[in-house]
C-alpha cells in the first residue's frame, strides 16, 4: 500500500472533505482526488461516499481509518524517538576501558558527561586492553579506552594523552631512598605486575627486554588496587601510573625509585570500529574526552 496515498486518505477522512484535506496537506484538490482514486483502485474498494457537502467513510473506509491512524502515530513516535536520540535526550552509552583509565580517568569524565546529558544511561566495563578490543569487535561497547599498544589496523583511534609509568616500592624496600639507581639495579628484585593481556605489563616487559634486563615477576594481579596494596606491604617493585599513586606518594605509603635511563611511556587512546560512524552519544563523549584537562 502506497503510504502517500494513505496519508492523503487520512487527511480527507479526518477533515471530512476533499477541499479540507487538500488544505491540510498544502496540495491541490485535483491532486487529492487523484490520490484517493488511485488508493481505491489499489485496494479494490470504495473508501468514501461523496456527498453534496463533503465525504463520508464507507464501511471499508472506516476499517482502513483505524489502521491509518495507528500507522501514522507510529511514524510520529519514530520521528520523536530518533530526534531524542540525536539530541541525547534518551538512550544508553556503553564504554570499555583498561584498568588505569577505567579506574582513575574516566569516572570524572562520565560524571561531567552525565551533568551535560542527564537522560542518558552510561555503562563502563573495566578490564584490560585485550578485553576492550574484544568487546569492540563483538559490538558490546561503542567506545574503548586503552593505554599502550593495540592493533592499529583493526581500529580507528584518537590519541588522548601520554603517560609515564613510575617505578615504586614500599618505604621499607632496600632500594627506597637510594639516589641515582641504574636500571640494572632493579634486576635482582621481585616485581609485581598486572596480568598478561594488560598494556601496562606489556610496556614494562618490552622496556626491560630492550635494555637486556631480567624481569623477576613474583606475582601477577588483575586489580590495580590490589597491586598497590601488595607493593606497599611486600618486598617487590611495581611500575604504576602517576594517576594511580598520587595520594600514596604524597603521604609516604609508597616511594618513587630514582632510576636513571629507564623511561616507560605509553599513550592513552580512544578506539572504535573502523568505518563506523559514531552515533550521537559516543561522538559527544569522545569530543568531551578530547578536551584538555
Amino acid at each position: 500500500m502506497n503510504l502517500h496515498h494513505l496519508k492523503v486518505f487520512l487527511a480527507v477522512a479526518e477533515s471530512g472533505s476533499i477541499s479540507a484535506g487538500a488544505n491540510r496537506l498544502f496540495i491541490s484538490q485535483p491532486a487529492v482526488t487523484r490520490e484517493i482514486r488511485d488508493l481505491e483502485a489499489s485496494v479494490g474498494l470504495a473508501l468514501f461516499d461523496r456527498r453534496p457537502r463533503g465525504v463520508t467513510l464507507t464501511e471499508a473506509g472506516q476499517r482502513l481509518l483505524h489502521y491509518a491512524q495507528r500507522i501514522f502515530a507510529l511514524e510520529a513516535a519514530a520521528e520523536r524517538e530518533l530526534q531524542d536520540f540525536a539530541d541525547l535526550d534518551e538512550g544508553e552509552l556503553r564504554l570499555g576501558a583498561s584498568a588505569t583509565l577505567g579506574s582513575y580517568l574516566l569516572p570524572a569524565l562520565i560524571e561531567d558527561f552525565h551533568r551535560r546529558h542527564p537522560a542518558l544511561s552510561v555503562e563502563l566495563l573495566v578490564s584490560n586492553t585485550h578485553e576492550v578490543a574484544a568487546q569492540l569487535e563483538d559490538g558490546r561497547i561503542s567506545l574503548g579506552f586503552v593505554e599502550g599498544a593495540f592493533d592499529t589496523a583493526a581500529f580507528a583511534s584518537q590519541l588522548l594523552d601520554r603517560d609515564r609509568l613510575l617505578p615504586v616500592a614500599g618505604p621499607r624496600h632496600p632500594l627506597a631512598g637510594r639516589a641515582r639507581l641504574q636500571p640494572e639495579d632493579l634486576a635482582p628484585h621481585d616485581h609485581y605486575l598486572r596480568e598478561p593481556g594488560s598494556a601496562t605489563r606489556a610496556s614494562v616487559e618490552r622496556a626491560y627486554r630492550e635494555r637486556g634486563i631480567d624481569l623477576r615477576v613474583r606475582m601477577s594481579l588483575g586489580s590495580s588496587e590490589a597491586l598497590k596494596r601488595l607493593v606497599r606491604e611486600g618486598p617487590g617493585i611495581a611500575w604504576l601510573s602517576p594517576l594511580m599513586v598520587r595520594d600514596e606518594l604524597a603521604d609516604g605509603r609508597l616511594v618513587r625509585l630514582d632510576v636513571d635511563g629507564l623511561a616507560i611511556e605509553r599513550e592513552f587512546h580512544a578506539l572504535w570500529r573502523p568505518g563506523q560512524r559514531l552515533s550521537p552519544a559516543p561522538a559527544a563523549f569522545l569530543a568531551l574526552a578530547r578536551q584538555p584537562r
